[in-house]
């Protein structure tokens, strides 16, 4: 019976989320400092560009989790939890943003207390929805190129490697030279020390079950040497997407598969729909077909990678662009082909900041405002759980249909996007798209609820002389049940409202110790 025992002792990490879970995830970013205030606090006090604290917490996100479950996101990535750099205010700004990571086994005390954690972790879970953590392994935050080690989670000097200024074209120096600079340097751990890769596996194995976090987010993980990961990531035993930060898509394809991480952050797929769909730019739509057609051929498995065009690290897109027009084809692109969709918060609200700290404004001056990037984003999601829980729709491939200077045709499963770039203003060009659709198959475009003939061999004409719109078809009779367009949802079902089934069933640190309570006293009884 001891086999048995183990197993049971076991259970609860064998609910852990795994990346065939996340899969059908749709994910909402947010930086803790940024997101929300706690009540009586002064609105109009965050500056961007003093780089300094604004008062968001894990109890406020908390609070104000109905803004992000309202518009249908199944997941919350929020920024690091580990204890950040503790000193004077730097030339930089302070660690507002959970980065400058300094002790990981401790919790940053900025954010709230470990009730509080547990809290925003339960909340999620209740509400279906899943938690991911971004953490730091490559690095510390220094104020010098000889920092005292006393304040790290790591105290020896084997532990780091030794100071050197980075080259970025040179692959062991992206891995053991220091990311910053002299003013602050983040010095680098020494992951192929066989006592760090002991530590930070007892760490991320606790963190995960204490706090019941189902993936994890790892910054800067390209300047970690890739055999770290397969061994970290298993001992946390849940999904990791990693920032590979490039548009070499050989760079970032090394970085996914079984030898490295389940997923990562799709930077070249970005760099393409900057490429197609900014106005003014290069609105060049043969770089983002050729885009995915090397994706199909370098990644391992394109329905995990990290779909996303704003992050902590990028100008927001309407930095980039000034036409609304031009951010709602790229949002759709990413909620309609392969890959995990992702949203930066704000970014439904037209925030427009540039490189760091601009694109970490506040979220509150918006008012939470219900705009129509808001509902777009909410039609999006209601849209793909529907199709997630109710299809295999997320386990088949993207196809490209056809392509023009202005406009692009993707199918995905039974359903039909056409984005452009085009703009607002009137055009004289139509797309002719030949679908999979049979002669006068009745189809809908479940943005406007408008319905779509079907011409001769399955052909549908877009024209843009009233401006350039993206439409989102699938045929009327597989609408049934979304609650779109007028369609009920399916009133037996757990995913009525879009809702996913949470994968656990037990969550927190209550939950799991029960399940080793159990598990113990079967052990007591057969022994």
């Amino acid at each position: 019976m001891l086999w048995l025992c183990l197993l049971l002792q076991l259970l609860p990490l064998s609910l852990a989320a795994s990346a065939n879970d996340w899969r059908g995830r749709s994910i909402y970013q947010v930086i803790i400092d940024r997101y929300a205030l706690p009540s009586g606090a002064d609105p109009t006090r965050c500056d961007p560009g003093k780089r300094t604290w604004c008062g968001g917490t894990w109890s406020t996100l908390r609070q104000n989790l109905d803004y992000i479950r309202d518009a249908g996101f199944t997941a919350v990535w929020i920024s690091p939890v580990s204890q950040n750099y503790q000193g004077p205010t730097t030339p930089y700004g302070d660690a507002y943003h959970g980065y400058w990571v300094a002790d990981a086994t401790i919790l940053n005390d900025r954010f709230g207390t470990d009730d509080d954690l547990k809290s925003l972790s339960r909340e999620l879970h209740d509400r279906g929805m899943y938690l991911m953590v971004d953490i730091v392994v490559n690095d510390v935050m220094a104020t010098s190129i000889n920092p005292d080690l006393s304040t790290y989670m790591f105290k020896n000097e084997s532990q780091f490697h030794p100071y050197c200024v980075m080259d970025m074209s040179n692959d062991t120096s992206q891995e053991r030279c220091w990311l910053g600079d002299t003013i602050v340097p983040l010095a680098d751990i020494n992951t192929e020390d066989a006592t760090v890769v002991s530590a930070f596996q007892d760490w991320i194995t606790s963190l995960v079950r204490e706090y019941s976090i189902d993936g994890l987010r790892i910054d800067a993980a390209k300047h970690v040497n890739v055999d770290f990961w397969p061994g970290f990531c298993a001992a946390a035993g849940v999904f990791c997407i990693g920032e590979v930060f490039s548009l070499d898509i050989e760079d970032v394809a090394a970085f996914q598969g079984p030898n490295a991480l389940d997923s990562v952050l799709n930077y070249p797929m970005y760099g393409a729909l900057v490429n197609a769909f900014t106005i003014p730019g290069p609105q060049n739509m043969s770089a983002l077909t050729d885009m995915i057609a090397q994706s199909k051929q370098k990644f391992k498995d394109c329905g995990l990678l990290g779909n996303f065009i704003e992050n902590q690290d990028i100008p927001r897109w309407h930095n980039l662009s000034v036409d609304p027009q031009s951010l709602y084809s790229a949002m759709i692109f990413n909620f309609m082909s392969d890959g995990i969709p992702i949203v930066y918060y704000g970014q439904e609200q037209g925030f427009s900041g540039s490189a760091d700290p601009w694109n970490r404004e506040p979220l509150w001056p918006s008012g939470y405002a219900n705009t129509t990037a808001y509902q777009l984003m909410s039609t999006m999601n209601q849209f793909r759980n529907f199709l997630v829980n109710t299809t295999n729709w997320v386990n088949s491939s993207v196809q490209v249909l056809t392509f023009t200077n202005d406009a692009i045709a993707i199918s995905k499963g039974n359903v039909v996007s056409v984005l452009t770039n085009v703009g607002s203003p009137p055009n004289n060009s139509t797309i002719p798209v030949y679908t999979p659709y049979p002669t006068d198959t009745p189809l809908i475009n479940i943005i406007t609820c408008t319905q779509w003939p079907v011409g001769s061999n399955g052909t549908i004409n877009i024209d843009y002389s009233l401006g350039g719109v993206p439409v989102v078809f699938i045929p009327m009779k597989d609408l049934q049940g979304s609650g779109l367009c007028g369609y009920n949802t399916i009133s037996d079902s757990p995913y009525a409202s879009g809702e996913q089934v949470p994968h656990r069933s037990l969550f927190g640190s209550q939950g799991l110790l029960l399940s080793f309570v159990l598990a113990n006293s079967l052990c007591m009884y057969f022994w």
